[in-house]
């Protein structure tokens, strides 16, 4: 008996199975994500997409005709896919970089919407050392004044 597999019908309960999976995910919503925060900061470009910005502006330079978009891009893939681990380096460490950057935004940004004040790591002073300066600044304000009443 030689059917081929293009002019077999499927069976019933192949068209079952078929129509229970995709009909159990189309009953379940999904649950809505919560939207996301304008002030939030931007994530940052991998190191393709920091190759790829300089990438455009010399292929910019040496075709300025092409209007592609496409072409550009196909054009950028290939480079970057020719390139030696050596050549990606410093758009991977660039890349790095953004990230940490944005790791450190990110971390401000939550506790501003926290409502927790981090304040910057400008001053190494301890807060007892603070207040030590502010009592020294009272003490010498109230000298003065002690002293020329006398």
């Amino acid at each position: 008996m030689t059917t081929s597999i293009a002019n077999k019908k499927p069976d019933a309960e192949m068209l079952n199975l078929k129509n229970r999976k995709t009909s159990g995910n189309a009953t379940v919503k999904k649950e809505k994500s919560s939207k996301k925060d304008t002030g939030a900061p931007k994530r940052p470009a991998g190191a393709f997409f920091i190759f790829m910005e300089e990438f455009r502006k010399a292929y910019k330079e040496n075709f300025p005709d092409n209007k592609s978009i496409s072409a550009v891009g196909k054009a950028g893939g290939e480079k970057w896919k020719s390139m030696s681990d050596s050549e990606k380096a410093p758009y991977v460490e660039k890349a790095a970089k953004r990230k940490a950057d944005y790791g450190k935004a990110m971390e401000e940004f939550k506790n501003k919407l926290k409502g927790i004040d981090v304040k910057d790591d400008e001053s190494d002073k301890s807060t007892s050392e603070v207040h030590d300066d502010e009592f020294a600044t009272l003490q010498v304000a109230v000298d003065k004044r002690g002293s020329g009443t006398n």
